[in-house]
């Protein structure tokens, strides 16, 4: 994406201070990536501690709860950045031009529909998972619902991640 600002020299100095599309595409990017980190960090904590409390009888505490609050915030922020990031990708509004092709082409069909479809339903599993811990009777019980449905959230993620061994994030980095 290439930017005219030179048509008049109040253009021109907006334009020094204005952030460009690409630019902030590219941040957002960096940001989504990064917090990717953050989310994996909290789910593998909170599905370890849910099994912890399961195996080891304890008791479900307000911290179990604000962990799994905490994960929430931040999957449904990441939600919100990779949404946004759908809508001025580069490479999605070209398979998304012609949908046909798109499916044909393993990368375009992964960022165009499988990516978001899967971090979608991953994140909506996380939401039941922790409203029926939160509802759910006995301190058991909140630890196995966090623990079955975090963890499937969690592999979801994963599968849906475009890792740097994968042909689709070839080229992208752990960042």
């Amino acid at each position: 994406m290439k930017f005219r600002c030179l048509e008049t020299k109040r253009e021109e100095i907006f334009c020094k201070f204005a952030i460009k599309p690409l630019n902030m595409f590219i941040g957002l990017l960096h940001f989504h990536s990064l917090l990717r980190w953050v989310l994996l960090l909290l789910l593998i904590t909170v599905i370890v501690k849910a099994f912890q409390g399961r195996s080891g009888g304890k008791k479900f505490e307000s911290g179990d709860r604000k962990l799994s609050l905490f994960t929430m915030i931040t999957a449904h922020l990441q939600l919100i950045l990779g949404g946004f990031l759908y809508v001025i990708s580069p490479t999605v509004q070209n398979a998304l031009k012609d949908m046909g092709a798109a499916m044909k082409n393993g990368e375009s069909r992964f960022w165009a529909v499988e990516h978001i479809s899967l971090m979608v339903i991953a994140i909506a599993i996380l939401t039941v998972g922790h409203i029926k811990a939160k509802k759910a009777v006995g301190d058991q019980a909140k630890f196995k619902a966090q623990a079955l449905y975090f963890t499937i959230g969690l592999l979801l993620i994963l599968i849906s991640i475009p890792w740097p061994f994968r042909e689709v994030g070839m080229g992208r980095g752990w960042f």
